[in-house]
């Protein structure tokens, strides 16, 4: 299988990743809402095991958006997304520790992380939208850390940079599947 044909088959059996990327904004939210409800160790707690469910819950959007939710037998790329997650649970230890230090850190050190993984779905869907929202959320990682933002504003700007990008994602499968 070419790499285009290996990236057009993600495409089609994800929507674009777009169902990946609303469920993981709606962990964010999630967690944003117990920030602001319960206590910031149960907002991280929520971002935590609601981020095991992202792909579960993706596939289940991807369905019922009339997707399939998994790519053909033998795709090469089928490997890639969770190639890339091991990097990024391998840095939440890292994350952890640095919010025992100032738990205002710890949504800006997740974008720092989350951001990066993003940019290899450029590869795995052949879209460099990815890039721009790998770009945005680490730039975002940052501004937050910098301007000594609120815990809960970490947790709101994760959540409302990804639902964005699933909504601009979602249509444009949308328009190339018309």
């Amino acid at each position: 299988m070419k790499i285009d044909d290996a990236q057009r088959d993600m495409r089609h059996g994800y929507l674009h990743g777009g169902p990946g990327v609303l469920a993981s904004s709606l962990v964010w939210l999630a967690a944003a809402g117990v920030a602001l409800t319960r206590s910031p160790d149960a907002s991280i707690a929520t971002l935590f095991i609601g981020g095991m469910f992202i792909h579960p819950l993706g596939v289940l959007i991807a369905k019922a958006l009339r997707a399939p939710g998994r790519h053909t037998a033998g795709n090469p790329l089928g490997t890639l997304a969770l190639e890339t997650t091991i990097p990024m649970v391998l840095a939440l230890p890292l994350v952890f520790a640095v919010s025992r230090l100032n738990i205002a850190w710890f949504f800006p050190a997740m974008l720092l992380v989350i951001g990066p993984r993003y940019l290899n779905f450029a590869t795995l869907y052949g879209m460099r939208l990815y890039w721009v929202l790998g770009a945005a959320l680490a730039v975002a990682g940052y501004a937050l850390y910098a301007s000594g933002a609120s815990f809960a504003a970490g947790a709101f700007t994760g959540a409302g940079i990804e639902l964005l990008f699933a909504a601009i994602i979602l249509m444009g499968a949308r328009r190339t599947a018309k």
